[in-house]
């Protein structure tokens, strides 16, 4: 399960670094031992990431461990989608409030600044974690399979929403055109432009997917600028 997280993070890190560099040449030029670093942090998540989904896999498909279901009749197809917003919404939360204790000044600087030593960040940093970071993050999805129903399919839909906007927040420019950006949905959700404020400020525009608890708890600063 750690090489299947390598593999996933070269391939979409990889593929979206490949696409700066055909939009925008040499974005990252001057990055390289930058990129570098991201990398090796980025596998040694790999590893931390892969054990508890290992155990997971092998407790379901063995043990009957979760409650990931495969037959698309065990629930309604309404439930489908819901299910898929219900982990989103569930890792989000999680998400931000372990996000903003990290950003504590013992925590940042035992952990978290790991992740902001990527200046600007590029497509290579959305896996770059200390491992207390690391481990942060790896808990959460295989405990939600133990709480809510999800259709193994529904569940491979959430990893690769969070691999593709873990990657596209971090690329240093926005790859959505502004007219989604700033519509009405897209002040709710969270692109590049919302999370390079972040990486501005560092005291701001903690989430992962929505702008939900930003909003409610008052840390959300807007839109940066690349």
């Amino acid at each position: 399960m750690s090489g299947i997280v390598a593999a996933r993070y070269a391939a979409t890190s990889g593929g979206f670094a490949w696409l700066t560099e055909r939009v925008r040449p040499g974005h990252y030029a001057a990055l390289r031992p930058q990129i570098g670093r991201e990398i090796r942090w980025s596998l040694w998540s790999a590893l931390i990431y892969g054990v508890p989904a290992g155990v997971i896999a092998w407790g379901w498909q063995e043990h009957g461990w979760t409650r990931i279901y495969t037959d698309w009749s065990t629930l309604p197809l309404w439930y489908l989608p819901v299910s898929v917003l219900a982990y989103l919404f569930a890792h989000d939360t999680w998400f931000y409030w372990t996000h903003r204790l990290m950003h504590r000044p013992r925590w940042f600087r035992i952990a978290h600044a790991v992740h902001h030593d990527s200046r600007p960040p590029t497509a290579w940093a959305a896996m770059s974690f200390h491992p207390i970071e690391a481990l942060t993050g790896a808990v959460v999805i295989p405990a939600l399979v133990f709480l809510i129903p999800i259709h193994v399919a529904m569940l491979g839909c959430v990893l690769a929403i969070m691999t593709v906007m873990g990657v596209t927040n971090h690329m240093g420019w926005e790859m959505f055109p502004q007219r989604f950006v700033h519509s009405k949905f897209g002040d709710w959700v969270i692109t590049a432009s919302h999370h390079q404020r972040h990486h501005e400020r560092y005291r701001c525009n903690y989430g992962l997917y929505f702008r939900f608890w930003d909003r409610l708890c008052g840390t959300d600063r807007g839109l940066g600028a690349f």
